[in-house]
């Protein structure tokens, strides 16, 4: 009995080295992976904030909690499952599929660098008030953008691991990712109160520093901006660099890599910081050249649908739908409104005197009768 025992345990002991060694090469490999997705963290970093900008300060963190948590769901549900499917069936397909990712990513940061040179909303409506639910999933959509884009870069470099091994070393990457994400997200929306109370102190140097975190803020988080524009149109720059080259095409990634190599060369001691910076360099040009070819793209394509979508008769609803009934009919210079054909009047509502139309004359819509001013038509 106490031969067997000694065998078992032993056994056991065994066992036990190897999960730990298990557990030591996924960690390994998970901060392997992690590492090459530093970019988009950045990215998605910088990003969240602005989702959570303008709103009560006591909402902050519970929106941010509900953000995370959907990034989790995202990684989880939606995008482990199809690029591990795809790595075991139809490992081709994620190269093309992750060039695709960074051309929206270089889409985006075109259209930001667009956006502030024009001295316009990129949207156009990020300064109308917004409710909860509609914040916190436009956050959740544009972070499976994000998420997709660490798994995969995270799941390249894996790709010669067991399905079992790559499945809980992204697993690992996901949660330690989402968790330092949201994490630091969260610690930026918070720093303007952390500052508040400090300025409420008593002793002048806490005050004193109190003060400046809460002026500071607004300058942090528009360098934050201006980081996450950076970080689109390198990290995309880059996988479609990078996605080319594993395609077959290679003069592209060989130009960069020789520039990379020269400058490496030539600066001695730093050389591998230059090197990099000259790489990435070279790789946000090439998110700003393609992002910025498809907003052209887009512009015309959106540009062409609006002037083949008029009516030819100038009447158009709010939503430039001619003639639809229980829309708005603009009628006059001023921007005043009639209720279309068919709506009734709203209780207290001004009746709006209109003159009938002369033909070949547009429609003028009048004061009302009863303002200071409108003309005698009794």
């Amino acid at each position: 009995m106490s031969a067997g025992l000694a065998a078992l345990l032993d056994d056991v002991a065994v066992l036990a080295r190897a999960a730990a060694a298990s557990v030591d090469d996924v960690g390994a490999a998970a901060a392997k992976a992690g590492a090459k997705a530093a970019g988009v963290v950045i990215d998605d970093a910088a990003v969240t904030p602005q989702y959570v900008r303008g709103l009560a300060a006591e909402r902050e963190i519970p929106i941010v909690k509900r953000i995370a948590l959907g990034s989790l769901r995202n990684k989880f549900l939606i995008i482990l499952p199809v690029i591990l499917l795809l790595s075991e069936f139809l490992p081709g397909l994620l190269t093309p599929l992750l060039m695709v990712g960074g051309a929206y990513l270089c889409y985006e940061g075109a259209e930001k660098v667009w956006a502030k040179l024009a001295h316009h909303d990129a949207h156009g409506d990020e300064d109308k008030p917004q409710d909860e639910k509609t914040l916190v999933s436009g956050a959740i959509r544009t972070d499976l953008i994000l998420s997709a884009e660490i798994m995969v870069i995270s799941l390249n470099e894996v790709a010669d691991e067991s399905f079992w091994s790559r499945l809980a070393i992204l697993a690992v990457v996901a949660v330690i990712m989402t968790v330092l994400v949201y994490g630091v997200v969260g610690l930026i929306v918070k720093m303007d109160d952390l500052g508040l109370k400090l300025a409420e102190g008593s002793s002048p140097g806490v005050v004193k520093f109190g003060r400046g975190l809460v002026k500071a803020m607004p300058k942090v988080l528009t360098f934050l901006t201006v980081l996450g524009t950076i970080a689109m149109l390198w990290v995309g720059g880059h996988i479609l660099l990078v996605g080319v080259d594993e395609l077959g095409f290679h003069p592209l990634y060989e130009f960069v890599h020789h520039l990379e190599e020269g400058a490496h060369d030539a600066t001695g001691p730093v050389g591998g910081i230059v090197g990099w910076l000259v790489n990435t360099l070279a790789s946000a040009i090439l998110g700003l050249i393609v992002g910025a070819a498809i907003v052209a793209l887009l512009s015309v394509t959106l540009h062409r649908k609006k002037a083949h979508g008029g009516d030819g008769h100038g009447a158009t609803g709010t939503h430039g739908e001619p003639g639809k009934p229980g829309t708005e009919v603009k009628l006059g210079s001023h921007g005043e409104t009639a209720p279309a054909p068919g709506d009734k009047a709203a209780p207290g509502d001004k009746a709006v005197a209109v003159d009938k139309a002369v033909p070949g004359d547009e429609a003028v819509a009048q004061r009302p009768a009863d303002e200071p001013g409108a003309p005698d038509r009794t």
